[in-house]
């Protein structure tokens, strides 16, 4: 028995026989079976590819609200890391504060890689974006308040004093004259 012959005698009520493998048949030789329409699937095809382009914009837009908002729960526990470390200075706190000033500063950098997988000509980033940016802008705040609680930044005016031309002396005093 060859391969792909249908066996005529066991009663197969349906035979596919493969006698030419050489030419090969293609979608549109084959006759479409009985209540099948080729427009219908067309039509189906069209809106279910909608549909997973219209699900895939509104996942997309999702995933970028939540990654404009993961600055937030980084806020917050730096925010708790550092009132942990305290408002004395040694090793601990000045480690904290550089990190939450680190961490901001970079993200603020990279604001266009981290929003380029969700970028679509459908999907709007400009308030995800913007959201972003001020919540990162909230923490290199908090950053910079930290320096100031801990007396880093200079704000005033003795911290300046090393940089102030001497003063003019106004009067002058010498010594006295013996008088014998």
């Amino acid at each position: 028995m060859e391969k792909g012959k249908a066996v005529v005698g066991f009663g197969r009520r349906w035979a596919v026989e493969f006698t030419d493998s050489s030419a090969a048949l293609s979608a549109r030789d084959i006759p479409d079976p009985p209540g099948f329409s080729r427009a219908s699937q067309d039509q189906d095809d069209s809106s279910v590819s909608r549909q997973k382009k219209d699900a895939e914009v509104n996942w997309k837009t999702q995933k970028a609200w939540e990654v404009a908002q993961a600055p937030f729960k980084n806020l917050m526990m730096m925010g708790f890391m550092m009132w942990m470390a305290g408002s004395t200075v040694h090793l601990f706190s000045i480690g904290i504060t550089f990190s939450a000033l680190w961490q901001p500063i970079s993200a603020l950098q990279g604001v266009g890689k981290v929003f380029e997988p969700y970028k679509d000509g459908k999907v709007e980033l400009l308030g995800p974006k913007l959201l972003f940016i001020a919540l990162n802008l909230g923490g290199l705040a908090l950053g910079i308040w930290k320096l100031n609680t801990l007396g880093l930044l200079p704000t005033n005016a003795s911290d300046w004093v090393s940089s102030l031309p001497p003063a003019q002396e106004v009067e002058y005093s010498g010594g006295g004259i013996p008088l014998y």
